[in-house]
């Protein structure tokens, strides 16, 4: 193995906060290390990183194992019980130079997890890059404020606080340095952003500050949002702003407003169709995707069919699809459970379902003329986050104009415009 081994589990920020990690165990000379950074979303992802610790151990009899993520915050005693471990970091910790520093010279305790609901700040992390990926994530902010019911993550990443915009706008100006062509602006809540901070910051404020102060960017991409707090700013740059892509993920999670109640989310079926339709107004080529989860505790055939009916009332495209997974300590876990074989049924639904509306929109785009942001030999993505399959001569630039002939009902098929 090289010497630094990181292992990363979960959503975009854990991806940006595993490159920071990188950065600070290089700088403390580490010797043969497996970081393994693990998500909480889901038992199934707490069992998967799990199984990528002892699989680690095995391959790397030898090196030292250190555990961190959301899944590690929350239970630590639970990876620290582990054979294979060596080290459990928390959340609050890893993103720390001298965390790693005192890994390096062995002056940190074996559990260094201090409480997450602690935190006030989350400072900006500037760091050069992401090796050989194509586009770059830029953390705008951490935690969450809300209480879903079926949600532990604010309890693995504290409360919600912003990184302070002049701090963003530099990160982004590093990397495009840098030679990355697109950006994410990630977090656990973004739509949160700017609302511990002085001023009248959002994120709409925050998208059209970096759009003006870094116009060498070419594209600006948003993680997954909230629609309920999406301000108005934000709206006015989806209208105007061209390099702002044209793709929106959304927390939408169920279509039936009393399953959105019994989740405690904020927004109505009602509100979910609006929004969708008042952004395609503006955008006409915007694309959405959705989170949605099956089989919540109490969920009705009925309340089922709704959210199987949303995918067409808010059209949407991309679907992360989540069987309903209990998780300890959360109310939904209180609620009467679902039989198992029900949630996956219906999971294995709406799942069937995405597929006919990626399909659609496939189908839809033949004959457009696309840009394409190489990730890979031979594969790219659309401004809308389409998978595009085109080919490009070696060497060829990043970004690439190309003609959509097709699809192989996962990916567009296009060709270079000359």
């Amino acid at each position: 193995m090289s010497d630094i081994e990181i292992i990363t589990f979960g959503c975009r920020l854990n991806a940006y906060e595993s490159e920071v990690m990188r950065k600070h165990a290089s700088d403390a000379g580490l010797g043969a290390t497996v970081i393994v950074n693990t998500c909480a979303v889901t038992q199934e992802s707490v069992r998967q990183a799990r199984q990528a610790i002892r699989k680690a151990r095995r391959e790397n009899p030898h090196a030292k194992i250190v555990v961190t993520g959301c899944a590690a915050q929350i239970d630590p005693a639970r990876f620290a019980a582990m054979d294979e471990v060596d080290h459990v970091i928390g959340n609050g910790e890893k993103t720390e130079a001298r965390t790693f520093k005192g890994l390096g010279c062995g002056d940190t305790e074996r559990i260094k997890v201090n409480d997450i609901m602690s935190v006030k700040e989350t400072a900006g992390h500037l760091i050069d890059g992401f090796g050989a990926q194509a586009r770059a994530y830029v953390q705008i902010q951490n935690g969450c404020d809300h209480r879903c019911t079926f949600c532990i993550i604010p309890y693995g990443r504290g409360p919600s606080r912003s990184v302070p915009a002049g701090e963003v706008v530099a990160q982004v100006r590093k990397l495009v340095a840098n030679g990355y062509a697109e950006i994410v602006l990630t977090g656990v809540d973004i739509t949160a952003y700017g609302a511990d901070l002085p001023g009248e910051l959002t994120l709409g404020r925050l998208v059209t500050k970096i759009l003006k102060l870094v116009p060498e960017l070419k594209r600006l991409r948003l993680s997954s949002i909230d629609s309920v707090e999406a301000d108005g700013a934000l709206l006015k740059a989806i209208a105007e702003e061209e390099r702002l892509m044209p793709h929106l993920h959304l927390s939408l999670q169920a279509g039936h407003d009393l399953t959105l109640k019994r989740m405690k989310r904020r927004h109505s079926r009602a509100h979910a169709v609006s929004f969708c339709e008042e952004v395609r107004r503006l955008r006409p080529d915007m694309v959405f995707g959705a989170d949605l989860i099956a089989g919540f505790p109490t969920e009705s055939e009925e309340m089922f069919a709704g959210s199987m009916s949303l995918i067409d009332d808010c059209e949407l495209t991309f679907l992360h699809v989540f069987p309903f997974s209990a998780r300890p300590g959360t109310p939904a876990a209180r609620m009467r459970q679902l039989n198992g074989a029900v949630i996956a049924s219906r999971a294995a639904r709406l799942r069937e379902k995405g597929v006919d509306a990626l399909r659609r929109h496939l189908v839809n785009a033949k004959g457009k003329h696309i840009q394409v942001l190489m990730e890979s030999e031979g594969r790219g993505r659309a401004g809308d986050f389409t998978p595009v399959k085109i080919e490009a001569e070696e060497g060829a630039p990043k970004l690439i104009d190309a003609v959509v002939k097709g699809h192989d009902n996962s990916a567009l098929i296009a060709r270079t415009l000359v």
